[in-house]
């Protein structure tokens, strides 16, 4: 890992080295996840889709990776004084479920409007669960008060190197899987699977195009690879819940600027109409934020014509009354 600084602090950069090790942590742990392909989204792409559902992980998201990783390269004494994380959901289901299969604590903080599916599950997965307001309280704050208390890991969603690393493993296993791609296209919240899946084909694939998908009205990981900083905004509204970070990570964002071509956005609106595609064509049930690449791709934003093009699906975690008012809308 390289030391770079960024907002205040020391901070150790993963490299491709870190995803292969994580890859040994959770090898036999994390599910190795379908590849999918469809005809009618190569015909309407104009291009060969692959799409990693990562919707058939464990807690029905790529999390899992990330999280299981970053405990399992804990310190025995940390682990004994256990964990805390924030989370709008998914990031908080995996850490309860990693944290329960190696017997460590887990507390999460967690807003009040997260979708009850994603409360309910973190519950049943053992953790304890603390309720904040998102929009007038700050879940850092409240995250660091618990971990000074109680002598205990903080293990953020995607600002955590042990993190990105095991999120990276998700785009290994696609390459892996299928070889060659032309382009890499993952959604955006964090910069956690973005960046870890950029590591992870540049260091295959090194001619691959990769580019992130931001909610159109959360797109500070668009304004800072511009400015050439990281950017912060207020919290975003938009119907991709997992990607309502207000900025990017400062341990990622060094490897977006480096190895990502471009981030790009997409409407509420097409994470709609792409949410019908793949319950319609492909059978599938894939949240909003995990349908942020494929919409990108499937409207055309990123233009891929005659192109071999990587999608990862990050998430399926909608729960069904939202479901049905997406699909029905």
């Amino acid at each position: 890992m390289n030391d770079r600084s960024g907002q205040g602090r020391s901070l150790h950069i993963p490299s491709f080295d870190d995803v292969l090790t994580a890859r040994a942590r959770i090898e036999g742990v994390a599910r190795r996840t379908p590849v999918l392909t469809s005809r009618t989204a190569d015909t309407r792409a104009g291009a060969t889709l692959f799409f990693k559902a990562e919707t058939l992980q464990r807690v029905g998201a790529f999390k899992f990776r990330g999280a299981y990783n970053a405990i399992a390269a804990l310190p025995p004494e940390q682990r004994r004084n256990g964990v805390v994380a924030f989370s709008s959901g998914n990031h908080a289901q995996a850490i309860a479920l990693a944290a329960q299969m190696q017997g460590v604590p887990a507390t999460i903080v967690m807003p009040q409007d997260a979708p009850a599916l994603k409360l309910a599950a973190t519950k049943g997965y053992g953790a304890e669960i603390i309720l904040y307001d998102r929009y007038t309280e700050d879940r850092q704050a409240i995250s660091d008060g618990i971990a000074r208390e109680r002598g205990a890991a903080l293990i953020p969603p995607y600002d955590h190197p042990e993190v990105i690393a095991g999120q990276g493993t998700a785009a290994l296993e696609l390459i892996e899987d299928i070889g060659s791609l032309d382009m890499l296209v993952v959604p955006l919240g964090g910069g956690g699977l973005l960046g870890g899946s950029a590591l992870a084909a540049k260091a295959l694939l090194p001619g691959c195009a990769v580019y992130g998908v931001e909610p159109e009205a959360g797109n500070d990981g668009q304004q800072s690879l511009q400015r050439g900083e990281v950017l912060h905004i207020p919290v975003p509204k938009s119907i991709a819940d997992g990607a309502l970070s207000t900025h990017v990570g400062y341990h990622n964002f060094p490897i977006l600027q480096d190895k990502v071509k471009g981030i790009v956005t997409v409407s509420d609106a097409q994470l709609v109409e792409t949410m019908r595609f793949f319950a319609e064509r492909m059978k599938l049930v894939v949240e909003p934020t995990g349908c942020l690449a494929a919409a990108a791709v499937l409207n055309g934003i990123i233009p891929c014509a005659g192109k071999r093009v990587g999608i990862i699906l990050s998430g399926g975690n909608v729960d069904l009354k939202s479901l049905g008012a997406f699909l029905a809308g």
